[in-house]
């Protein structure tokens, strides 16, 4: 559905200003390409934050605690 929604909004832009469109068509895989290095930083340190949350509650897991789920 966020496809669908993506390409009429394109063909939207497309009718009102041809060469915005293009251009937003062209830049689109470079920008993903410079937003992957982003996406592994915030993988990483969601991980690392979760590491930090596991090893605090895991004293709270061993004696019988609340799981959290």
């Amino acid at each position: 559905m966020k496809t669908i929604g993506i390409f009429i909004l394109w063909c939207l832009l497309f009718v009102l200003c041809w060469p915005l469109a293009l251009l937003a068509l062209l830049l689109s895989p470079i920008v993903w390409l410079i937003s992957i290095p982003f996406r592994l930083l915030g993988i990483c340190i969601e991980a690392t934050f979760s590491l930090i949350k596991a090893i605090l509650f895991f004293p709270s897991r061993l004696l019988g605690g609340p799981t959290g789920r």
